[in-house]
C-alpha cells in the first residue's frame, strides 16, 4: 500500500518565497525567526507534498527550479494578496467609519444622546449611528446591536460585555393642573404605568410600595407615551429627571425617588473594531459629564 502523500500546508508559502529570495536556509529562517532545521524540514514536506523538486543547492545557495519557478511566481502573488487583505481589514478595524447601531429605550436616545450627536459626528463625519429605540433585550450572539444602552441589570449572554456608565434620577412629574400640596394625597391622583411585560420594572416596583391603590387610566409599554400621557394630564408618573425637566410639567416630588444604574453594552469583540469601541468610549464619557443632570440629588 503506497504511502499518503502530505497535504500541502499554505502556511509553508512565506517560507518558500524567502528562500527563494535569499538563497539561504538561515537568511530565510532568520527573517520568518525560526530556525534553518525548520526550513529545511518544511521544504522537504512542500516538495513531498507536490511531488516535485522546487529547489537545488548549488556554489551560490539555493535557487528554484524550472517547476520551483513556475509555483513561486503563483505563490508570491498570493502571499501578497494575503498582505494586502490583511492590511485592508487592520485598516478597516482601525477606521473611524461605517454603521454603528445603537439600541436603548426611546427616551434614552431622543432626550439625551440624540441631542450629543453633533459632537461625535464633528470629530468623526464618517460614523453612521443606526438608532435604535427597542425596551426588548436584543442578542449580541446573534447581532441585533453593536451597542446597547439600558437602565436594568443586562441579562446574561454569551457574547456579552457590560459596563456601569452612571445612574439615572426617577422623580414624579405631572401637569400643574394636578399639583396637590400634600404627598398623601397622591394615591388619590390617576397615574401612569407600564404594561404587564414591564411590571418587574423598578418603576413599577416603587408604585406598588407608595400608591398601591392608586387608579391607572392608562398602561403602556412605550417611555415616550407615558411622558405623552402625563403631559396630556392624563395623570401622575415616575419619570426619568433628565427627560421630564426638558418638559411642560411640574415636579411633585422633592428630588428622586430613586435612581436607576445605565449600563453601556456591547458585543465582547467589538473593542477591536475601532470604530465601535470609539462610541463607546464617547458614551461613557458623556455619561460621566452628565452625571449632574441625569442623575440630580447625587
Amino acid at each position: 500500500m503506497a504511502a499518503r502523500l502530505p497535504k500541502f500546508d499554505w502556511n509553508d508559502i512565506p517560507m518558500l518565497v524567502a528562500l527563494a529570495h535569499s538563497g539561504s536556509m538561515r537568511a530565510a529562517g532568520r527573517r520568518l525567526g525560526v530556525d534553518t532545521s525548520t526550513v529545511s524540514r518544511r521544504l522537504a514536506t512542500a516538495e513531498r507534498a507536490l511531488q516535485t523538486r522546487l529547489f537545488i543547492r548549488d556554489p551560490q545557495g539555493y535557487r528554484p527550479t524550472d517547476a520551483g519557478r513556475i509555483f513561486l511566481a503563483t505563490a508570491e502573488q498570493i502571499e501578497g494578496r494575503v498582505q494586502a487583505l490583511v492590511t485592508a481589514t487592520t485598516e478597516e478595524a482601525e477606521s473611524v467609519s461605517g454603521p454603528v447601531r445603537i439600541t436603548s429605550v426611546d427616551a434614552v436616545l431622543s432626550d439625551w444622546l440624540v441631542p450629543r450627536l453633533p459632537g461625535l459626528l464633528a470629530r468623526y463625519p464618517d460614523v453612521e449611528i443606526k438608532a435604535i429605540p427597542d425596551n426588548n433585550v436584543l442578542s449580541f450572539t446573534r447581532s441585533e446591536a453593536d451597542l446597547a444602552i439600558r437602565v436594568a441589570q443586562p441579562q446574561e449572554d454569551a457574547a456579552l460585555k457590560m459596563r456601569r456608565i452612571g445612574s439615572v434620577g426617577m422623580a414624579v412629574y405631572g401637569v400643574a393642573a394636578l399639583k396637590v400640596a400634600s404627598r398623601k394625597r397622591w394615591g388619590q391622583l390617576p397615574w401612569l404605568a407600564f404594561n404587564e411585560d414591564l411590571a418587574d420594572t423598578a418603576e413599577m416596583s416603587w408604585m406598588a410600595r407608595t400608591v398601591p391603590s392608586a387608579r391607572t387610566p392608562l398602561r403602556c409599554s412605550s417611555m415616550d407615551t407615558l411622558i405623552r400621557a402625563c403631559e396630556a394630564g392624563i395623570g401622575l408618573a415616575l419619570l426619568p429627571c433628565f427627560v421630564a425637566e426638558q418638559r411642560a410639567l411640574v415636579r411633585f416630588s422633592a428630588g428622586p425617588e430613586l435612581h436607576r444604574d445605565l449600563w453601556l453594552l456591547s458585543h465582547r469583540d467589538a473593542g477591536n473594531i475601532r470604530r465601535f469601541r470609539v462610541v463607546a468610549d464617547w458614551i461613557a464619557a458623556t455619561a460621566r459629564e452628565d452625571a449632574p443632570r441625569l442623575s440630580p440629588g447625587r
